[in-house]
């Protein structure tokens, strides 16, 4: 499936524009929070070390059905099918910050991971470990622009997914009781 040209063309902008507000003292910090999301690694041990605890292991199971259901949708289904060459490869003055990407680039993979993971987490754990949790997914989708390696509509793309997988998961798995604040 192909892209509009228009929603290439503003794709690229944006992007070009998030790589006019790079700055040498931010980049170190943007990598790290990207790094966060590579193969769902943060989320993955939080939501291991969430089952180890009776309290928290509904949670713990939520995230890891989420993140599964994720990867499955973003990974299996939909990159194939769309096939989308990463922006890197395509706009012209793109710097990449990060070692290239193996996969393509419809929808943006960490930041499905990373609020399907923080979604699914929302039914489960007080509001205020959420909202936490949220703001990391939220960066770690930023991050993805900043490095370079997705259009802004593969992290939207991304963050959808995400939002819908952690969703059903957190329905799936019923929470013990209401998250408190």
């Amino acid at each position: 499936m192909d892209f509009p040209d228009y929603l290439w063309q503003l794709d690229s902008s944006i992007l070009l524009w998030f790589q006019s507000l790079r700055q040498d003292w931010m980049t170190p910090f943007w990598k790290f929070i990207t790094s966060l999301g590579n193969a769902g690694w943060f989320w993955i041990a939080l939501a291991l070390f969430l089952l180890c605890f009776g309290s928290t292991r509904r949670a713990g199971a939520s995230a890891l059905l989420a993140l599964a259901l994720g990867a499955l949708m973003t990974n299996i289904l939909i990159k194939p099918a769309f096939a989308r060459i990463r922006p890197y490869e395509v706009v012209d003055g793109l710097i990449l910050l990060v070692e290239k990407q193996k996969d393509f680039s419809f929808p943006s993979g960490h930041s499905c991971a990373s609020f399907a993971a923080a979604m699914a987490l929302s039914r489960h754990l007080p509001r205020r470990a959420f909202i936490c949790l949220l703001s990391l997914a939220a960066l770690i989708a930023v991050s993805r622009l900043y490095v370079g390696v997705h259009y802004p509509s593969d992290v939207l793309g991304g963050i959808l997914i995400g939002v819908f997988a952690g969703r059903l998961a957190g329905r799936i798995v019923p929470p013990l009781s209401a998250p408190s604040s």
